[in-house]
């Protein structure tokens, strides 16, 4: 992996990604296609910079939305990122609400996460050679998120805690599915939000998502139940104001800081050689 100054990684979608790049004041902006050990990333990386800060965007779907959730390129894209030296990434987030008292344009920074996704690759570490030296690898996920990143996102007008819940999608949950979800006290639900959150603490790197609700899941509220072009068009209408919050967010941000969250037993840099 190339050494570099430390940047603030953002992962978002490709509609959140070009409505950056015609609003904010990026300077210095650079297109990078980096390779990696497990294939090559959904898109390739934009540098900028952005008040000072180096800022590194990805979008999580690639540049025309072409991979579905289950099968974006998630470690490719948190081994690239940390590639160009990012330390710290913002991820926003698409989801539906499970809680009628949280409809849509609601922002929600979870702070717990459970997974429901199968078959998806979500460590690094299978990759290791037989017989290498670092033992057995187990990172903590009982925080799965920075706090330092999340009250960097939470706003006034920003939800503070939850449950996000990721499925495999790309489907949307049946009502049996969403209620269930709901009983349990979880409060949003996405299609993505894992492995990037298991995959960042493997690298050590510090990550928060940011959860903007497009809709109320299925078994929430009464209706015909949630459709695609309702979810693209609800995100659109909240992009400003939910990118600003981003955009707020990086500018108090210090990319070198350090933070006990990304802190782990294992020698990353030593690990990744070993992968390579």
């Amino acid at each position: 992996m190339v050494e570099r100054d430390a940047a603030i990684g953002v992962i978002g979608g490709s509609g959140f990604y070009s409505w950056l790049a015609e609003e904010a004041a990026f300077g210095d902006v650079v297109e990078y296609r980096i390779p990696t050990p497990f294939g090559d990333p959904s898109a390739p990386l934009t540098e900028a910079t952005l008040d000072g800060r180096r800022i590194v965007f990805l979008p999580r779907h690639g540049a025309n939305h072409e991979y579905l959730p289950h099968t974006v390129p998630y470690r490719a894209n948190l081994w690239a990122m940390r590639s160009l030296g990012v330390r710290r990434i913002l991820s926003a987030s698409a989801v539906g609400g499970l809680q009628p008292g949280n409809g849509p344009g609601t922002v929600v920074i979870p702070d717990q996460l459970v997974d429901r996704t199968g078959g998806r690759a979500q460590t690094f570490f299978d990759r290791l050679p037989i017989g290498h030296a670092h033992g057995p690898i187990h990172v903590s996920m009982a925080d799965p998120y920075c706090p330092q990143l999340r009250r960097a996102m939470t706003r006034s007008d920003a939800v503070d805690g939850g449950t996000l819940v990721v499925i495999d999608g790309p489907r949307f949950s049946t009502r049996a599915e969403s209620r269930w979800y709901a009983a349990q006290g979880w409060s949003v639900i996405s299609m993505t939000g894992h492995p990037e959150a298991a995959l960042a603490r493997e690298l050590q790197l510090c990550y928060a998502n940011a959860c903007l609700i497009t809709d109320l899941d299925a078994g929430v509220a009464e209706g015909e139940g949630v459709t695609a072009a309702e979810v693209f068009a609800e995100f659109s209408r909240n992009l400003p104001t939910f990118a600003g919050l981003l955009l707020d967010a990086i500018r108090t941000i210090d990319a070198a800081a350090e933070c006990p969250c990304a802190a782990a037993d294992h020698d990353v840099d030593a690990v990744l050689a070993d992968i390579s």
